[in-house]
C-alpha cells in the first residue's frame, strides 16, 4: 500500500492539558436548579433502593462475624 507523501509529512503539535492554556470555567449560579425526567427519578430511586439493601446486606454480615447472628 503507497501512501501519499503529503500525508507521511502531516505533523502535529500534541499539548498535554496540565500544559494548556486554561479555560474560563462557566459560572452555574446563575443556572438555577434542573428538572428532572421521571426516567432519571426512577433511575436515582433504584440506585437510592439497591444502595440501601446493599448496606443491610453488610451490616447483617457484621453480624455473623461477630456472632450475634446464628449462620445457617
Amino acid at each position: 500500500m503507497v501512501l501519499d507523501k503529503a500525508m507521511d509529512e502531516q505533523e502535529f503539535l500534541v499539548i498535554h492539558p496540565l500544559d494548556d492554556v486554561q479555560e474560563k470555567k462557566l459560572d452555574t449560579r446563575d443556572l438555577g436548579p434542573m428538572r428532572m425526567t421521571p426516567t432519571v427519578r426512577i433511575a436515582l430511586w433504584a440506585l437510592r433502593g439497591y444502595l440501601i439493601v446493599m448496606m443491610v446486606l453488610v451490616f447483617y454480615h457484621v453480624l455473623e462475624l461477630a456472632g450475634i447472628v446464628p449462620k445457617n
